[in-house]
């Protein structure tokens, strides 16, 4: 099975970041700016779902990729991106088709407004969220997560800083 492109500019911005926290640049940076902020990919296991999640500056993504899926990229633009995978017995993982509902909050208690969205890319399924940033700004997320099929709902909560300069 061929790569996912947008998992895969994903995993490129991230190593950027990763490389540019470290004092090194990255060989093939493209139109990626070295980056200030602190980007992780994070996931949480709930039974057999797991839920892949992470937030990052869209100006990490590849230009032909943003423009690819819509997304605008911009220093004062971030973005939510969330997978979600069901493990069977085996442990192999499927991606599964969720309801995602996502919150943040910063700490002056002003709410951002995420509306979060489908792709799809061969059998990938991503959900993403756009939202604009201030420098410096800190935002408290609360990902509530349903997998198709599955009554419970998952809720992941954490924080983040975005710098924008």
């Amino acid at each position: 099975m061929r790569p996912h492109r947008f998992a895969l500019a994903c995993l490129m911005a991230l190593a950027a970041i990763g490389l540019a926290a470290c004092g090194q640049q990255p060989q093939d940076a493209g139109e990626a700016p070295q980056a200030r902020e602190i980007t992780r990919a994070s996931s949480q296991t709930f039974g057999e779902h797991v839920v892949h999640f992470n937030a990052q500056s869209t100006t990490m993504l590849p230009a032909e990729v943003a423009r690819a899926y819509g997304i605008t990229r911009s220093e004062n633009r971030a973005m939510l991106n969330i997978a979600v995978i069901h493990k069977d017995a085996q442990g192999r993982g499927t991606p599964v088709a969720a309801e995602v509902d996502v919150s943040a909050i910063n700490l002056l208690n002003q709410a951002k407004n995420i509306r979060m969205r489908e792709l799809r890319e061969d059998q990938a399924i991503y959900y993403i969220g756009e939202f604009n940033v201030s420098d410096e700004e800190t935002l408290n997320f609360t990902i509530t997560v349903r997998p198709e099929g599955s009554a419970t709902p998952h809720e992941i909560t954490f924080s983040q800083q975005f710098f924008t300069d």
